[in-house]
C-alpha cells in the first residue's frame, strides 16, 4: 500500500468553517490523505460522512488510515470524480447534506510520487492523470494537441505570458520525435523562454506545467460543475468550504459565491426599497479568504498559496 506524506492545509480553519453538526451528513469532495476526513470525523456521534477520491491510492490509503470509521458505519468512500457528486450521493440515497468540503489541486503524494508525472522537479513519464483510468494524459496533450489548443490552455490555465513561444517548440520538437518525460518537456518550455525572463518569477517549466495539469483533468470544469450540485444538495444551515491554491481556482469559486450570496442580478434596477422576501439563499462566511497563519507557512512550504472561502445556505 501506498504511504501518504500529506500535511493537511488549513486543517482546523477548512473544518470549523463546515460548522459540523454532531448528527449531521457531510462530504469531503478531495479525500487525500485523509486529513480534512479524520477532522470531520472526529465531531460526528451519528452523522455520516462520504469522502470522494478519484485517485486509487488515496481510496486505498485512506481504507486502511480509517478503517476504524469505516467499520462504525461512519464513513462511506466513493472512489469517483467529485464532479459526479449528485449522482454518487443519489446512488447511495442521500439528497441532501449540510456540509462539503473541497482542498483543490493535487495532493503532495502525487506531486512527489516521480511516475505521476506532475512535477517538474522529478523525471517521469508526462502522466499527469489524478484518476489513472482516464485515457487522456499530457502525454497525449503535449504530442498530438495543435499549436492552437496548446496556446489556448498554456494562456488560460497558466497565464503565461510566453504561450505562443512554448506551443511553437513544443511543435518543432515533436515534429522530431515524441516528447515523452517531464525533464524532455521542461528543457522545451526552457529553450522557448528568453533568458532574461528565465531568471525571474521561479522555476519556467511552473505555469507550463500547472496549465496542462489542469487541461487533463479538466479541473476548473470538474470544480464548476461540482460546486453547482453542491449548492443543490445543502440543507438550509449548511456550508461549503474550498480551499483553493491557484488564482484561476480562486477567482471560480469568488465568482460563484458571490453569484449566489448577491441580488444584483435579480432586483429590478431602481427600486428604493428591496422588497421582504427577496434576499439571497446564501451568505457569505467570510468576505475576505482565510489565510494560512505565519506558523502554518513555516511548518509547510505547500500552504503558501492557500485561500479558504466559505458559504451557507441561509433559505
Amino acid at each position: 500500500m501506498a504511504s501518504f506524506n500529506h500535511i493537511t492545509v488549513l486543517l482546523n480553519e477548512a473544518v470549523a468553517g463546515l460548522n459540523v453538526q454532531p448528527t449531521g451528513t457531510y462530504v469531503d469532495g478531495t479525500l487525500g490523505g485523509g486529513g480534512h476526513s479524520s477532522k470531520i470525523l472526529g465531531q460526528l456521534t451519528t452523522g455520516h460522512l462520504y469522502s470522494f477520491d478519484q485517485d486509487e491510492t488515496a481510496i486505498e490509503y485512506n481504507q486502511e488510515h480509517l478503517k476504524d470509521a469505516l467499520a462504525a458505519g461512519k464513513l462511506t468512500l466513493v472512489d469517483d470524480n467529485f464532479r459526479n457528486l449528485q449522482a454518487a450521493l443519489q446512488a447511495r440515497g442521500v439528497t441532501h447534506v449540510d456540509g462539503v468540503l473541497y482542498d483543490l489541486g493535487v495532493s503532495s503524494p502525487q506531486f512527489d510520487d516521480a511516475q505521476r508525472g506532475f512535477s517538474y522537479k522529478l523525471d517521469a513519464p508526462l502522466d499527469m492523470r489524478m484518476n489513472q483510468e482516464q485515457e487522456l494524459s499530457a502525454m497525449t496533450v503535449v504530442n498530438e494537441w495543435p499549436y492552437e489548443r496548446l496556446v489556448k490552455i498554456l494562456y488560460r490555465y497558466g497565464e503565461e505570458r510566453f504561450a505562443k513561444q512554448i506551443a511553437r517548440k513544443i511543435e518543432q520538437r515533436r515534429a522530431h520525435q515524441p516528447i515523452r518525460t517531464t525533464f524532455e518537456l521542461v528543457d522545451v518550455i526552457k529553450e522557448a523562454i528568453p533568458a532574461a525572463a528565465r531568471r525571474h518569477g521561479g522555476h519556467p517549466a511552473k505555469k507550463s506545467f500547472q496549465a496542462i495539469r489542469i487541461a487533463v483533468n479538466d479541473e476548473l470544469g470538474a470544480l464548476e460543475e461540482s460546486l453547482e450540485q453542491a449548492f443543490s444538495l445543502l440543507n438550509v444551515g449548511g456550508r461549503i468550504s474550498v480551499i483553493t491554491f491557484q488564482s484561476l481556482e480562486d477567482r471560480l469559486v469568488k465568482t460563484m459565491f458571490r453569484e449566489k450570496s448577491s441580488l444584483d442580478a435579480d432586483i429590478p434596477q431602481g427600486l428604493p426599497v428591496i422588497p421582504s422576501g427577496m434576499t439571497p439563499d446564501f451568505k457569505l462566511i467570510n468576505k475576505k479568504p482565510i489565510l494560512p497563519s505565519e506558523q502554518e507557512l513555516a511548518n509547510n512550504h505547500r500552504a503558501h498559496s492557500a485561500k479558504l472561502r466559505i458559504i451557507e445556505k441561509i433559505k
